[in-house]
């Protein structure tokens, strides 16, 4: 999953930056991978996660996408209880910020 997004955001940013964090929040971990590449147009915000769905398609021939990276990269997500959501602006960049669960650990008491 994070490699995913982060071999998406390598292709699509070229010179620009690329940022991972992953941290603690409340109930939950957040895993965060933003980049400052070309951004996605808003109108294929509400489609991106979609099987086989590509935002430029002789874009993504030329850098063999198959448009199922992200629809893989939810359902991953979603398996283990969690939810993504997607920021982005045309030419400034994107940002993809998964959030899961923190599992319940078990504890283990031992006598001595």
């Amino acid at each position: 999953m994070i490699i995913n997004l982060i071999d998406n955001s390598i292709k699509h940013t070229g010179n620009g930056e690329i940022q991972v964090g992953i941290k603690y929040q409340g109930e939950e971990i957040l895993i965060t991978v933003k980049d400052a590449g070309i951004g996605i147009p808003k109108e294929h915000l509400s489609r991106i996660f979609k099987r086989f769905y590509t935002v430029d398609k002789s874009r993504s021939r030329r850098l063999g996408g198959t448009g199922l990276g992200l629809y893989i990269v939810k359902h991953i997500i979603q398996l283990h209880g969690g939810s993504i959501n997607v920021k982005s602006n045309t030419g400034e960049g994107t940002t993809f910020t998964a959030h899961l669960p923190i599992p319940v650990r078990s504890m283990i008491l031992i006598e001595t």
